[in-house]
C-alpha cells in the first residue's frame, strides 16, 4: 500500500531468498535499510525517486520478507561481505551491472562495504547517518554507549539477547526506535504496522543478533586489512547525518569518511534525527535526486 506502482520481487541470490520491490525507469538505483527496519523505511522517498530513476528496494538477508539464513560459524552468513555480495547479485538479476547506492544505518554497512568489495559495481553512493564502524568501535565513549546500548546489547552470547528479545519482539522494535530524537510519533501507521509485522517473523532475533555480532567481529577483520592494505572507497560518496542524532555527536562524520575514501567526499548535517528518510524525507529525495543525477 506504500509503493503504488512497484513491483514485487522474490529473487534467489547466493542460495539466499531475497524480497525486492521494484519501481520507475530511469538508471539503477538501490536503496539499503537499516536496523530494526525493512525496505519499508523508503516509502516516503522511493516514489519521487521513481520519477528519475529505476529504484530497487531489497530486504537485507535476516530482515523483511527476506530469508534468515543460519548464522553459522563466527555470524558468518551476516558478514557485510556476504550482504554486500547479496546486492551486486540483486542488481544482477535485474540487468544492472553498476548503479548508485543509497543507504541509512545497517544498510549503510553493507553498502560500505559493497563499495571496497565491489568499486567497479558502485557509480555513486550517499550514506545516512553512520561513520564507518571500525572508527565507531575504535572511538567509543560513555555518551555514544549509552545512547547505542542495542550495539552492546546484541552481541553478547547466544541466546540471551534473542531471548529477551523474542519474549515481546514489538516492544524491542519500539524501545529502539522510540528513544531517538523524534520518539515514534514521526513514523507512519503503515510503515510501524510492517516493521511490527517483521521483526515478529520467526527467526529474526537470531538473524538481527548475527549481523550485529559480524559487525563486532568477522566485519572488524575485513575493515582492518582493508584499511592496512590502503584499500579506500573510490566512487564518489555523500553522507548526510542527523543533527540532532548520536552519530554527529559523538563522531567527526566528514573527516572520518574523507580518511576513508580516495575520491571526492561531502557531507552535511540534517536537522532532524537518526531516521533521516522518515523525518526528512523531501530533503533526502532532493539530495538523492541532485547527487545520482551529477
Amino acid at each position: 500500500m506504500m509503493f503504488d506502482n512497484f513491483q514485487s520481487r522474490q529473487l534467489v541470490v547466493n542460495g539466499v531468498r531475497l524480497h525486492v520491490r521494484v519501481g520507475g525507469e530511469g538508471p539503477p538505483l538501490v536503496l539499503l535499510h537499516g536496523h530494526p527496519q525493512t525496505h519499508a523505511m523508503w516509502h516516503l522517498v522511493a516514489p519521487t525517486l521513481a520519477q528519475r530513476f529505476t529504484v530497487v528496494l531489497p530486504d537485507l538477508r535476516g530482515y523483511g520478507d527476506s530469508d534468515r539464513p543460519s548464522p553459522g560459524a563466527d555470524s558468518g552468513a551476516h558478514t557485510k561481505r556476504a550482504m554486500a555480495a547479496d546486492v551486486v547479485g540483486v542488481m544482477k538479476r535485474l540487468g544492472f551491472d553498476r548503479f548508485a547506492v543509497g543507504a541509512h544505518d545497517r544498510g549503510a554497512r553493507v553498502a560500505h562495504r559493497l563499495a571496497l568489495d565491489h568499486p567497479a559495481h558502485v557509480q555513486r553512493m550517499l550514506l545516512l547517518d553512520i561513520a564507518p564502524t571500525l572508527d565507531m568501535y575504535e572511538q567509543t565513549t560513555e555518551a555514544f554507549a549509552r545512547a547505542y546500548w542495542h550495539w552492546f546489547f546484541l552481541i553478547q552470547p547466544a541466546p540471551l539477547p534473542e531471548r529477551l528479545i523474542e519474549a515481546d519482539p514489538i516492544a524491542y522494535l519500539r524501545d529502539v526506535m522510540g528513544r531517538r530524537h523524534a520518539g515514534l510519533a514521526v513514523f507512519s501507521n503503515k510503515a510501524m504496522c510492517e516493521y511490527e509485522r517483521c521483526i515478529a517473523i520467526p527467526g529474526t532475533a537470531s538473524a538481527i543478533c548475527s549481523d550485529y555480532r559480524a559487525s563486532a567481529g568477522i566485519d572488524l577483520l575485513h575493515d582492518r586489512a582493508d584499511r592496512d592494505a590502503g584499500r579506500r572507497i573510490v566512487a564518489p560518496l555523500r553522507v548526510l547525518w542527523g543533527d540532532h542524532g548520536v552519530v554527529g555527536r559523538c563522531f567527526d562524520v566528514l573527516s572520518l569518511w574523507r580518511s576513508a575514501a580516495s575520491g571526492d567526499v561531502s557531507g552535511d548535517a540534517v536537522q532532524c534525527g537518526h531516521y533521516l528518510a522518515e523525518e526528512a524525507p523531501e530533503r533526502i529525495a532532493e539530495e538523492m535526486a541532485r547527487f545520482f543525477a551529477s
